[in-house]
C-alpha cells in the first residue's frame, strides 16, 4: 500500500470545530503510541528514516510543515500538512523525513507499533 493524505470528519459549529478518530472506521490499523514533536526550531528536520514494520499517521494538530517521501525508483514527493482534519497514512517500508516547520506548529504521530530502535532504516535506499 502506498501512503495516503487522508480527510477525518470535521464538525463544523458556531463554537468551534470538532474532529475525530475512530479505529477501524479512519485509522487504518491499531494504535500502540502516540509521540508529538513541537518548537522544532526553524530550518530543522525530523524524520529522514522508515520503519520496516510501522505503520504511521501524521497529523497538523497546529501549524504546517512538508513531510517529503521518497518514491521507488523515482523522485521525492512533498505532501504539504496544515489542516487538523486531515493525515499523512505511511505505510512500513516508506522512507520520509519532515521540513518547513512553521512557527508553533505541532505535529501528532499515531503509531501501529511500540518503540523498537532495530524498527529503523536510516538510509533511504534500502
Amino acid at each position: 500500500m502506498k501512503y495516503k493524505l487522508m480527510d477525518f470528519p470535521k464538525i463544523s459549529d458556531p463554537r468551534g470545530n470538532l474532529t475525530f478518530l475512530e479505529n477501524p472506521l479512519n485509522i487504518p490499523f491499531e494504535i500502540k503510541r502516540v509521540f508529538l514533536t513541537y518548537d522544532v526550531p526553524g530550518g530543522f528536520q525530523r524524520g529522514g528514516h522508515s520503519y520496516k514494520t510501522q505503520h504511521e499517521l501524521i497529523i497538523a494538530l497546529s501549524g504546517s510543515f512538508d513531510i517529503v517521501l521518497k518514491e521507488k525508483n523515482q523522485g521525492f514527493s512533498t505532501i504539504n500538512l496544515n489542516r487538523s482534519y486531515q493525515g499523512l497514512y505511511i505505510p512500513p517500508n516508506q522512507w520520509r523525513r519532515l521540513e518547513n516547520f512553521s512557527t508553533n506548529s505541532v505535529s501528532l504521530h499515531l503509531s501501529s507499533t511500540i518503540f523498537n530502535k532495530l524498527d529503523y532504516l536510516w538510509d533511504r535506499n534500502e
